[in-house]
């Protein structure tokens, strides 16, 4: 869960954004009163309570408009159900390389998948989470929705269940950007949508 925290030029406050519950299930495509996104919720406002007693809650006033485009952005690519390991490092590799040229950066990686085996939860053979940055976007929207570091960097996960023969991609889209940030500006919407092909781009070319 990514949150953004921030100041004003001529401000004497900072400033922490962070999703609610219900942008998460828009997200995820949840429910809206999924009880662990909401639990999360009331976990990440406790923890801010505590960090800042003499702070206050908003809700920004902004209204949500249609979604220009899927809110999740998915791809899959064959894979041996068993010998998969040299063919998600091939995957890996080249999905790493092509970031930079595009104009990406990675701001972290999380392998998963570890964690699952510890908590003896066994369905998937692994299960990676990439975050990604591209930081024209960033300076971009920042000059309006300053509160839009909230959505970054965006996650992006690899993800195969055990005997399956398909690994699986994700990452959610810039139409939630758009969409609950009620963005219009060309400038911003032109950024957002370069974005989202320049990622196209990597991940057509990778796994057709």
């Amino acid at each position: 869960m990514s949150m953004s925290i921030y100041t004003k030029k001529g401000e004497k406050k900072i400033s922490v954004s962070s999703l609610t519950a219900e942008a998460m299930a828009k997200i995820m495509e949840a429910p809206s009163d999924d009880k662990t996104l909401h639990d999360l919720r009331a976990l990440v406002k406790q923890t801010l309570k505590k960090a800042m007693p003499n702070g206050s809650f908003e809700t920004l006033p902004y209204e949500q408009t249609d979604p220009k485009g899927e809110l999740v952005t998915r791809y899959s690519m064959e894979m041996d159900a068993d010998d998969w390991e040299d063919e998600l490092d091939e995957f890996k590799m080249g999905f790493e390389g092509e970031l930079a040229p595009n104009g990406f950066v990675i701001a972290g990686h999380n392998n998963l998948g570890d964690n699952f085996e510890e908590s003896t939860y066994e369905i998937f053979d692994f299960y990676e989470v990439y975050s990604i940055c591209k930081l024209p976007v960033i300076y971009t929207i920042a000059k309006t929705r300053p509160e839009a570091g909230a959505y970054a960097p965006c996650s992006l996960y690899l993800s195969k269940k055990k005997g399956e023969e398909m690994m699986q991609i994700g990452f959610p889209s810039v139409y939630n950007w758009m969409s609950s940030m009620a963005i219009e500006s060309k400038d911003d919407l032109d950024v957002l949508e370069k974005a989202q092909a320049g990622m196209n781009k990597i991940l057509t070319g990778l796994t057709e």
